[in-house]
């Protein structure tokens, strides 16, 4: 095998399973447009999610809530086009599986056939169980999601910690195990304890992937445009911002309307 197949060989679930086995941490990242998958691909992340937090990034909601399935089909099919090594999961939007586990189905096997995405993610414990149980019944690995669970911010009615309460923390932790039994290759852990995360992770054998909640996680995930200090507004405590790309634009344009209003631009050189 040459060393250029040997780089872009594929990431699978099997592979980020490995990852656990052999106490290897999982990156993940976010991505919802071509341009910056191929970056963050590029890069060498494991594992990019195609969140609904495109809802907020993206478009500008205040939620996850208003974005629709066919918009996140949108953005996985852009993302997927780019990507050559890393596992794509894809979020179903709020609304498209809670509650109908045949239109939960529905949902999935429209992202994986019309996106080319190679698994999904739901966001809920033993309340989506059929749900789970029917997508993994058609052979869609499914990754699913505990602790702060954005598509339901209005029940929470606030994005603060949870699980913080032992009943909450037991029920989290019942969550996860069952979703392992059914199947689940992997669980994202949000906004919960560190201490918490260690019991997890180390009562699953599936990894886990953790936002906001310590290092104890098998692996982390981070919002892209966050972590590149694109959008500045958000500054939650677990946040490491490795760039500041916000004052790098904004300075860039900047000097390029300069250059357009003293006729600098384009130059001789730039002309044809």
């Amino acid at each position: 095998m040459s060393a250029h197949s040997a780089e872009v060989k594929r990431m699978t679930t099997h592979t980020i399973q490995e990852m656990k086995n052999r106490g290897e941490k999982i990156s993940c990242l976010t991505a919802y447009d071509y341009s910056m998958a191929g970056i963050v691909d590029a890069a060498g992340v494991e594992l990019i999610l195609v969140g609904d937090s495109a809802s907020n990034v993206m478009a500008g909601h205040e939620t996850t809530l208003p974005i629709t399935i066919d918009q996140m089909i949108y953005h996985a099919t852009s993302v997927v086009r780019a990507v050559k090594r890393a596992l794509v999961v894809v979020d179903l939007p709020f609304g498209s599986y809670q509650g109908n586990s045949r239109e939960a189905l529905s949902s999935a096997i429209r992202i994986m056939k019309e996106s080319g995405a190679h698994a999904v993610k739901l966001e809920g414990g033993l309340e989506i169980k059929d749900s789970v149980i029917r997508i993994l019944s058609a052979g869609v690995p499914v990754m699913g999601h505990l602790g702060l669970t954005p598509q339901s911010i209005y029940k929470f009615g606030t994005y603060t910690v949870r699980a913080k309460e032992e009943d909450e923390a037991q029920k989290l932790v019942d969550d996860a195990k069952m979703l392992e039994e059914i199947g689940c290759f992997s669980v994202v852990l949000e906004k919960i304890p560190s201490k918490l995360t260690k019991i997890v992770s180390e009562s699953i054998n599936i990894p886990t992937i953790g936002i906001g909640a310590g290092p104890h996680a098998d692996g982390q995930i981070l919002v892209l445009h966050d972590l590149l200090g694109i959008n500045k507004a958000f500054k939650p405590r677990f946040l490491r911002r490795y760039a500041d790309l916000d004052t790098i634009m904004t300075d860039a344009i900047s000097n390029y309307i300069t250059d357009v209003k003293s006729n600098s631009f384009p130059s001789e050189k730039e002309s044809y």
